[in-house]
């Protein structure tokens, strides 16, 4: 399944405020996901393996590592959790990074939430403004995106223009 999604990531010193702050939206709560997301060297765009107790999917993305709000281009393979397949994926591409996460879930209309606690990194926001079927368009996605930053009063450094996968990386290459 092919996706747009313009998102955005920030880093997040309360957490729970800024939950609490959705939670004046009613939202709709999927749930909280024990998540590792097994990331593949691939030559462009990210390839990873996402586990989890909600969400399982395989997904390859492309998109542009800037801060704020960014387009994504997404396809995305829902599957029940298989190690067949982690491992034809380690074998084939090579394991790049892991990343571990604690992921609370909400939507409102086609607007998911994340509220991440990632192990090694901290506390992070995201959101996510998804087109599945082409109808919503780029323009409407970009505003439902803007509005949020504005709603949780996100300042400008706080946004985090890389992926936690590339994160952890310099995390590990700065300690070499």
């Amino acid at each position: 399944m092919s996706i747009k999604i313009i998102e955005f990531k920030a880093r997040c010193n309360d957490i729970e405020e800024a939950e609490n702050r959705l939670l004046s939206l009613s939202p709709r709560f999927i749930g909280e996901d024990d998540q590792s997301d097994f990331y593949f060297n691939v030559p462009s765009g990210r390839l990873k393996l996402r586990e989890g107790n909600i969400e399982n999917s395989l997904i390859y993305y492309d998109r542009e590592d800037r801060s704020g709000a960014k387009e994504s281009n997404v396809i995305l393979y829902r599957h029940s959790p298989d190690k067949a397949l982690k491992d034809i994926l380690c074998k084939v591409h090579g394991l790049k990074v892991t990343v571990i996460k604690k992921r609370r879930i909400y939507f409102i209309d086609n607007v998911k939430f994340h509220f991440d606690r990632v192990e090694g990194l901290g506390t992070f926001i995201e959101a996510e403004a998804i087109d599945e079927t082409g109808e919503v368009g780029t323009a409407a996605l970009q505003k439902q995106c803007d509005h949020y930053i504005r709603f949780f009063t996100i300042p400008p450094e706080d946004f985090i223009s890389v992926s936690y996968s590339d994160m952890l990386l310099q995390k590990i290459n700065a300690h070499c």
